[in-house]
């Protein structure tokens, strides 16, 4: 494990998902799906997210299309959470989900507009 790395992600992936979220994560960790979190931890926030060349709020803008044209909604609340915390407005998100409705198709803004407008509803 490149320590450096996994502390850059570790940072990282607490700065976008929250404190409770990952805490949440790791507290879950056990035999099976340890090396997993760190996997994540290490590569996708370390290597990835602790690239500077993009800034966090562009990687959510990115993220949040990627996610929605797989379909994967759990994944894709937890990235709106994100997209929040680095700083997309709820008119920006509404912006990205159009663009991702126009080009994933109409089921999967539809399921993107729902999700978001609950995550949107517990930041009231």
């Amino acid at each position: 494990m490149d320590k450096e790395t996994h502390d850059r992600g570790m940072a990282m992936r607490r700065k976008v998902l929250g404190e409770e979220y990952v805490d949440r994560a790791l507290k879950s960790a056990d035999d099976f799906n340890r090396d997993f979190q760190r996997i994540v931890t290490q590569y996708c926030w370390g290597e990835g997210w602790g690239d500077t060349t993009l800034s966090p709020r562009e990687r959510s803008i990115l993220n949040l299309g990627m996610i929605a044209s797989l379909g994967k909604m759990e994944e894709f609340a937890t990235h709106v959470r994100g997209a929040l915390r680095n700083g997309l407005t709820p008119n920006e998100i509404r912006a990205v989900l159009t663009q991702i409705a126009i080009y994933c198709g109409i089921p999967v803004g539809v399921d993107c507009f729902r999700i978001a407008k609950t995550v949107l509803a517990e930041k009231r």
